[in-house]
């Protein structure tokens, strides 16, 4: 049996919206709580910094899974075609935006620029996965082998993940430093193409999964406890299997990676996040959460702008850096959360309209520029013909 086919899987929207809420209220608290209140072992500590930690890969993964998702929606190759560019298009853009996000334009009229705008944040990240996706499937369309998509996007993610400890000591420093910003952190980006675009890979072919499945009437009652003995499986038992494969094989790498195992973990955190969203999905279809879901770049956008003051220096961060004590950071936290969801719906709510004015403005304003450009002409054209005039009395003298 078969279930009605929906065009959108609502429970995505939901966990997209859970996780820029959650990036929003790690970022305030984060930057402005009080030193003396970072104390490793405080049991309340320990659980906000935990779950902050499953933001970003929740984040990467459902980005791979809804851009992978629109992609292979349909199986005409004009649509697929057409979602490639839009996709490479968005990518381009994602990196463009996040550069200007991190310009400070006071600088800028000193000639400086600042350290800080070559450092590759989630924006970059992400933007150069959809591309990096775009260019896999291109490769696959190309050598007529999509049947191996699922394989090669999951294989990525595990490969990335597995040989992180082998290449996060690579010297990338020869590289433009607008280059290695993507590979290494040494100047100060906290996400680097490798391993985070993993993720992304892993979310790929999740999508693909549920693609192929979503009709199938028993496809969540038994995705719900694959996705809980996965990532539970993965949480407590992932860094006990590396380090019975480094003990078997003798291979060092395996040994590298159960001492640090943050990747694995942090997957089964997030295949955990899947099944509580998945089973909650008849619950996920409030408008407004859907509409937080479906506008977190801009809420990004904003978000950025009021607590790291993008373009100006002029941020939360400027005066209460690591000052606040925690009933008043976790109220501030509530307050800014708010106050940038309602910024960024309102946004979206006139967005149309005030493009549509600022393409308004930008005419008339080329208008009077070229209108001011053909006056100088004209003048210029009327003075050099005074001055010709005059040298031609004064040659007749």
């Amino acid at each position: 049996m078969k279930q009605k086919e929906t065009n959108r899987l609502f429970f995505i929207d939901a966990m997209r919206a859970w996780a820029i809420i959650m990036m929003l209220e790690g970022h305030f608290i984060d930057g402005l709580l009080h030193d003396a209140f970072r104390v490793d072992g405080m049991f309340s500590y320990d659980i906000w910094k935990y779950f902050r930690g499953i933001t970003a890969p929740a984040f990467f993964t459902v980005s791979g899974f809804i851009f992978t998702y629109l992609l292979i929606r349909k199986p005409q190759w004009e649509y697929r075609s057409k979602r490639i560019r839009k996709g490479i298009k968005r990518g381009l853009e994602l990196l463009v935006i996040g550069y200007l996000l991190q310009t400070n334009f006071l600088g800028l009229l000193h000639g400086e620029i600042y350290s800080y705008f070559y450092v590759v944040n989630v924006l970059h990240c992400i933007g150069l996965s959809l591309i990096l996706i775009s260019g896999v499937f291109l490769l696959l369309k190309h050598w007529e082998a999509l049947s191996l998509m699922p394989i090669l996007f999951l294989s990525i993610g595990v490969v990335l993940f597995v040989f992180e400890p082998w290449y996060e000591h690579f010297n990338f420093s020869g590289l433009p430093i607008l280059l290695e910003n993507y590979f290494s952190k040494a100047n100060g980006s906290v996400f680097t193409i490798f391993p985070w675009f993993g993720y992304t890979c892993i979310g790929a072919f999740l999508s693909i999964v549920f693609h192929r499945f979503r009709f199938v009437k028993e496809f969540y009652g038994i995705a719900i406890p694959l996705f809980l003995l996965l990532g539970m499986g993965l949480m407590f038992y992932s860094t006990p299997m590396f380090k019975w494969l480094a003990y078997s094989s003798g291979w060092e790498l395996f040994g590298m990676v159960a001492n640090n195992n943050y990747l694995f973990i942090r997957l089964g955190d997030v295949f955990l996040v899947f099944a509580v969203f998945i089973l909650l999905r008849k619950w996920m279809q409030h408008p407004t959460l859907l509409k937080i879901g479906s506008s977190t770049l801009t809420i990004y956008i904003v978000h950025f702008i009021l607590l790291y003051g993008s373009f100006t220096g002029l941020g939360i961060y400027k005066y209460l850096y690591h000052s606040l004590y925690p009933w008043e950071v976790i109220l501030g936290a509530i307050l800014f959360v708010s106050i940038t969801i309602w910024l960024s719906l309102k946004y979206e709510k006139y967005k149309l309209l005030i493009h549509a004015k600022i393409k308004e403005k930008r005419i008339f304003v080329f208008r009077q520029l070229k209108y001011l450009y053909l006056q100088i002409q004209r003048e210029w054209y009327l003075f050099r013909r005074q001055l010709v005039v005059k040298k031609i009395k004064q040659n007749k003298f």
